[in-house]
């Protein structure tokens, strides 16, 4: 009879706070319990551990069996704490031995099989990171080898089976190397400027909207599209994040954090690229901000650093629109339940869609809008005035002509991917070293500061605001796009100009 301790994590949010799984073996009738605010899946690892000790040759002992998951006031969920479990059983019947300094650095995560097969678990990439920062080793199920390498490429191991482990510890046999497929992905590795999205000059016309793309993306401005069906909305959305620059490193470890504890789980394909979120106009406020009992991250938060696309934006649940507010201005969600509250970096860049009316060809050449004025009065009231004035860029996309559709573009003409995304590069680099930030998180006196107005620029401001009526958060915003439209001029690096300010304007006003 004995005592065993072994390390492994919880997961509460984007925090991975330890968990010291404590094995007592005692006398008396046989029992198996585990206690520490285990939720299902915990307590039925009693089953899968007892079946993988037994089937992968070990002797499951007779006896009472307590399993304490400290800190006890902590809610404890999933199938990770199986392979502790399994080898504080192991090492407190004696029936395993391993050094005392290299337990103490380690800590196991795993699912078990009733075979003794290690399956792998979710959220291990971000278990991996602050284990990684407290100078600690992790073994891991083979198949989660590649995502948690990610975060500790060094200090890693994957195992196949519980015998694995054992033998792991028996030999010390060292990890494998994390697979090629993910290699490029490793912090540090550089994907080539607008290289991994659709090519922009693939967009034919739509010179006032891509102009109005460039812009958001070198301020990472939020921006609304509207326009009749067709017209290439979709196509100038899904062409922002090649725009982009790379993520950093520690920007693509926070990224991919949020993915591994999401619903779906992290693809290390994925690694190091900027997301791009689409989700159905149909999706719930649960989906979009996040939520559920075990409080997941929403796609406002799998879209962190990345774009959250909406299509159609008036058919979107009013409670779903009207909850993107606070993290617009914020950058941040907090997620509150009876059991917890946890917050979720949002830092996303919103780009939506919209027609211009329900049949979708108000303003349109081509077609007759069949619309009623109250029809389409009541479809734009959809989208709430306060909504709409965190939205910094608001531009038409019309039908684009015969000629600019189906003729021949002269070669080297249109804005491409490339020297687009260059041009970004070189202002965001501007933004970073003037005030440490993106135009778009400018505020207070630091926003004034960098954004100030000579004469004509000051006189134009105080014009549009009161032929607009502009809120002081809708001036805020102005500035900071004249801002961003300077910073993609080298020659402007001073004070803004009337014309910063009048293309500012210009990409603010109402949609007619």
């Amino acid at each position: 009879m004995g005592t065993a301790f072994v390390a492994s994590r919880a997961q509460l949010g984007l925090a991975a706070p330890g968990v010291t799984v404590e094995v007592h073996l005692g006398s008396g009738l046989p029992t198996f319990s585990i206690v520490g605010l285990p939720a299902t899946a915990v307590k039925e690892s009693k089953d899968r551990v007892r079946a993988a000790l037994q089937n992968s040759g070990f002797e499951f002992p007779a006896g009472r069996i307590t399993v304490n998951l400290s800190p006890a006031d902590l809610p404890k969920e999933g199938c990770r704490y199986d392979l502790p479990i399994a080898l504080g059983i192991l090492l407190a019947s004696a029936q395993a031995n391993f050094p005392a300094a290299q337990l103490e650095r380690s800590e196991f995560y795993g699912e078990l099989g009733l075979d003794g097969e290690l399956k792998p678990i979710r959220g291990v990439l971000l278990a991996a990171a602050h284990a990684s920062r407290e100078g600690r080793h992790v073994i891991v199920p083979a198949a989660n080898l590649d995502e948690a390498s990610l975060a500790s490429p060094g200090s890693v191991r994957g195992a196949e089976s519980l015998l694995a482990v054992i033998d792991l510890f028996r030999q010390n046999v060292r990890s494998r190397e994390p697979a090629p497929a993910c290699a490029d992905r490793l912090p540090g590795h550089k994907t080539p400027l607008g290289a991994a999205s659709p090519e922009l000059a693939d967009v034919r016309g739509q010179a006032p909207a891509k102009r109005a793309l460039l812009i958001a993306a070198a301020g990472a401005h939020s921006l609304l599209l509207v326009g009749p069906p067709g017209t290439g909305k979709s196509m100038l959305a899904q062409r922002l994040p090649g725009l982009l620059p790379p993520l950093a490193a520690e920007e693509a470890l926070d990224v991919a954090s949020i993915a591994s504890v999401s619903a779906r789980g992290f693809d290390p394909q994925d690694y190091g690229r900027r997301p791009f979120r689409a989700p159905h106009h149909g999706a719930s406020s649960g989906a979009i901000i996040g939520g559920g009992p075990q409080a997941r991250p929403g796609e406002i938060s799998l879209a962190h650093r990345g774009v959250l696309f909406l299509d159609e934006l008036p058919e979107f649940n009013r409670d779903v629109l009207e909850s993107l507010r606070e993290p617009l201005e914020t950058g941040v969600i907090a997620i509150s339940r009876a059991a917890r509250h946890v917050e979720y970096p949002a830092r996303f860049q919103l780009v939506a869609a919209m027609n211009p009316c329900p049949c979708g060809f108000l303003g349109d050449s081509s077609r007759r809008c069949r619309c009623a004025p109250p029809e389409i009065a009541r479809y734009r009231a959809r989208i709430s005035g306060p909504l709409l004035d965190r939205i910094d860029l608001r531009v038409e996309v019309p039908n684009v002509g015969d000629d600019e559709l189906l003729g021949e573009v002269p070669q080297g003409a249109g804005l491409r991917s490339v020297e687009a995304a260059g041009r970004v590069r070189d202002a965001r680099r501007v933004q970073m070293e003037r005030a440490g930030k993106l135009n778009s998180e400018l505020a207070g006196a630091q926003l004034l500061e960098v954004c100030r107005l000579d004469r004509a620029a000051r006189l134009l401001v105080a014009q549009a605001r009161a032929r607009l009526q502009l809120s002081a958060r809708g001036m805020h915003r102005l500035l900071r796009v004249a801002r961003t439209i300077a910073d993609l001029q080298p020659d402007t690096a001073g004070a803004l100009g009337a014309r910063h300010v009048a293309e500012a304007l210009q990409l603010r006003r109402e949609i007619s």
